[in-house]
């Protein structure tokens, strides 16, 4: 999903093109759009499919995670009403399978939900060639409706006609500042 970093970057980028180019802006007249991320995500009927099959994926990781953790508890309340009869050795036996079922479980929940685990991996898949529809569809708005500038209200989608980038500016400003 897009991070906040990258909402604060088009946020950034956009404070510097409009604060830069304010005069321009002035003379020509800037032509500015948005989009409304919810409604992309509420009504187009791919990010609806790519949803479902999310929920779909998410429940079924939720569930065997579930199963996993349920299964301990079986066990410590097995090993807690037959610990004072045990021998040491049997004692030692159990503890050591709970813990194997613990472990389990932890790798399990990395595996899925921890850095680059499956559902991060998934959720790309899913929802990346989304993101480039829209990303192509916006900018194919913004060059027939000849936009200047279009945002994106939640994401970091969106189009900066290039004739605005200052990039080369603010890197020969910086280089300067190092002298």
């Amino acid at each position: 999903m897009p991070t906040l970093k990258k909402l604060s970057l088009l946020f950034v980028s956009a404070f510097v093109v409009f604060a830069l180019l304010g005069t321009v802006a002035n003379a020509q007249g800037l032509k500015i759009g948005f989009v409304k991320d919810d409604a992309i995500k509420q009504q187009y009927s791919a990010w609806q499919r790519a949803q479902e099959q999310w929920e779909l994926e998410s429940k079924a990781w939720d569930e065997e995670a579930l199963t996993m953790q349920q299964e301990i508890e079986d066990l410590l309340v097995e090993y807690d009403k037959q610990k004072l009869i045990l021998s040491e050795d049997k004692k030692r036996e159990k503890e050591a399978t709970i813990r194997a079922k613990q472990e389990s479980l932890d790798a399990y929940t990395r595996q899925i939900y921890g850095p680059n685990g499956t559902a991060e991996k998934k959720n790309a898949q899913l929802l990346e060639p989304l993101l480039q529809k829209a990303t192509a569809a916006i900018e194919a708005i913004a060059i027939e409706g000849e936009y200047d500038v279009i945002f994106t209200l939640q994401s970091g989608l969106g189009y900066i006609k290039e004739s605005y980038d200052v990039t080369d500016k603010v890197l020969e400003y910086l280089e300067k500042e190092e002298q």
